[in-house]
């Protein structure tokens, strides 16, 4: 039986789906997970380190959610603040330093809109992240793993290439907010999803995407090992295809790729 749009998004938000730290922990080796902005303190939302695939160094940087009450509380429900942003900025500079190239998870329903957020500047932050990533000189590749929510998804994806597992998701904001918004009616977050054009197959018949990674049945830790493996193999792939290609190509693609839009 074919899935719905609204299927996918109550699939993309299921609890048992696998988190960033998951995929870091089983496609990568040697992950070193560093932490903080060096301006305000350490983002649980966000992590982010020093791995290896394939013995190539590489920076690797998740919105991560939680599992029980007290990790979400402390995850923040997977919704960054302005210092987790700026902590991914802060590893992407770094790994152009290094010349690694950044692979980035996203996870989230989007920013946190909290009044502290908005106090310690969400919205530049965010900018931020746009602005220096769309001119960095090493290889971004970004994956979409559940949610991909509005700005605070996007923060996490100016990148070469975007891929989306089979049942993630990627919007300008929720279908509930779409549907309050334009039909003051919340309720119909249901229609708002069919109408919206956010998932996979339509982003990437759309050319938003890149790349789609299937998945067979219900993705949790328990049944993920064939997506690890594409996704591994996948990875090594994207870096290979950069052998050879000078930093200037590398951002000048990027830059092309969102300019055609």
């Amino acid at each position: 039986m074919s899935l719905t749009p609204w299927d996918r998004v109550k699939i993309a938000r299921g609890k048992n789906r696998p988190t960033a730290m998951f995929y870091i922990e089983h496609i990568f080796d040697d992950f070193f997970e560093l932490h903080g902005d060096r301006h305000f303190k350490d983002d649980g939302a966000i992590i982010g380190g020093i791995a290896q695939i394939a013995n190539r160094p590489v920076t690797v940087i998740g919105q991560q959610k939680g599992r029980s009450t007290k990790e979400n509380i402390f995850r923040n429900f997977g919704m960054p603040y302005p210092e987790g942003y700026r902590k991914a900025l802060r590893l992407m500079e770094q790994a152009q330093k290094f010349h690694r190239p950044v692979i980035c998870f996203v996870d989230t329903s989007g920013a946190y809109c909290g009044i502290g957020a908005e106090e310690r500047g969400q919205g530049e932050a965010i900018a931020r992240n746009l602005l220096e990533m769309s001119a960095l000189t090493v290889p971004v590749l970004s994956i979409i793993i559940g949610e991909g929510g509005s700005g605070g998804a996007l923060a996490l994806a100016v990148a070469n290439e975007v891929w989306m597992l089979e049942n993630s998701m990627y919007s300008i904001l929720s279908p509930e907010g779409f549907a309050s918004i334009l039909w003051k009616d919340g309720k119909r977050a249901k229609e708002a999803a069919q109408v919206m054009k956010i998932t996979a197959r339509d982003l990437k018949a759309l050319g938003i995407i890149d790349k789609i990674v299937g998945e067979k049945e219900l993705l949790t830790p328990q049944t993920s090992d064939v997506v690890i493996s594409k996704m591994r193999k996948g990875i090594v792939r994207f870096l290979k295809s950069y052998d050879g290609k000078s930093g200037e190509e590398i951002a000048s693609e990027r830059y092309d790729r969102f300019r055609k839009y």
